[in-house]
């Protein structure tokens, strides 16, 4: 046979075994993949793990002093005041302060609305205040305190501030606070009905007794002597100014007039709290007078409204 021709009966070629691998190609990756992510992860634990070692024991983070304690915002509020609660700080690290306990504490002086507490890296802190602000005097016992707007009582500041509003009477420093808040709910719509269209009435107020808030009574003040009012409970802009058209005529009629009830449609009654006083001979018996139609014409009074003396701190 011609070597160059191809026998029928050659011998197949032996195979070449291929060894594979135990874990396929793709898991393989994966692993790989983990691997570095692990590697990388380590990587920044051990950083951070320093960075912490050094934040948490440097003496640049600690807070040295009272120096190091900036405080914004407070004016009524003492900076000794607000030192004293951050006294256990002082030469502590920044990292380890409890700002939302210290902001509470802060928050439960009285004159404090709300309080924001702030680090300043490297060592310092930062505390933001802001204060209440007073809208009423309170007869509490033989005090006076100053009350905001949802019946929260602060004592008067020995600072120059000057403060001209009426005092509230039959409040209570022990009452819990909703009950106040309930109180100055009634005292913030009077004052406000009183102001309605610029009246601006409530600078003649002297006193407010909210002692009962179906009779709310105000006490007004000038040279010819004091009147209390009683407003009811509703409808204060308009029954006062039918005192304020009226008082003259009235005190022309009644020398020595006292109190002016104004709760009822049809009448008016001059002095109703002289009532005990008559019945033990002390006092002037109490005057109904028919109610004012304010639909009907009556002659015009020239009625001179000067700012009553009130009191002021």
């Amino acid at each position: 046979m011609n070597d160059e021709e191809e026998s029928p009966f050659l011998r197949a070629q032996k195979r070449v075994s291929v060894r594979r691998s135990a874990i396929p190609k793709k898991t393989a990756n994966r692993l790989r993949i983990v691997l570095i992510v692990l590697v990388i992860l380590g990587a920044i634990g051990s950083v951070g793990a320093m960075v912490y070692r050094y934040g948490s024991h440097s003496w640049r983070f600690r807070l040295e002093s009272s120096d190091n304690v900036e405080v914004a915002g407070a004016h009524h509020v003492s900076r000794a005041q607000i030192m004293q609660i951050m006294a256990p700080d002082l030469s502590r690290n920044v990292f380890f302060i409890p700002l939302a306990e210290r902001q509470k504490q802060i928050e439960d002086i009285p004159w404090v609305e709300s309080a924001a507490v702030m680090r300043l890296l490297p060592n310092h802190v930062k505390i933001e205040v802001k204060e209440r602000t007073p809208v009423a005097f309170a007869q509490v016992g033989s005090k006076i305190e100053l009350v905001d707007a949802t019946g929260v009582m602060m004592n008067t500041p020995d600072s120059q501030a000057d403060y001209s509003f009426p005092v509230i009477q039959g409040m209570n420093g022990s009452d819990p606070l909703s009950v106040r808040a309930a109180q100055m709910k009634i005292y913030n719509t009077l004052m406000r009905d009183l102001d309605a269209n610029g009246a601006d009435y409530s600078r003649d107020i002297n006193e407010v007794d909210l002692s009962d808030p179906e009779d709310v009574k105000v006490t007004v003040a000038d040279k010819e002597g004091s009147v209390v009012i009683h407003l009811g409970s509703a409808n204060y802009l308009e029954r006062y100014k039918i005192f304020v058209g009226h008082v003259q005529e009235w005190r022309t009629q009644f020398p020595k007039l006292n109190s002016v009830d104004l709760r009822y449609e049809r009448q008016v009654i001059l002095n109703p709290d002289m009532r005990g006083a008559q019945a033990n001979g002390s006092g002037s018996a109490p005057v109904t007078v028919p109610a004012v139609d304010e639909s009907t014409p009556k002659p015009k009074a020239i009625v001179k409204r000067k700012p009553s003396p009130r009191h002021h701190r």
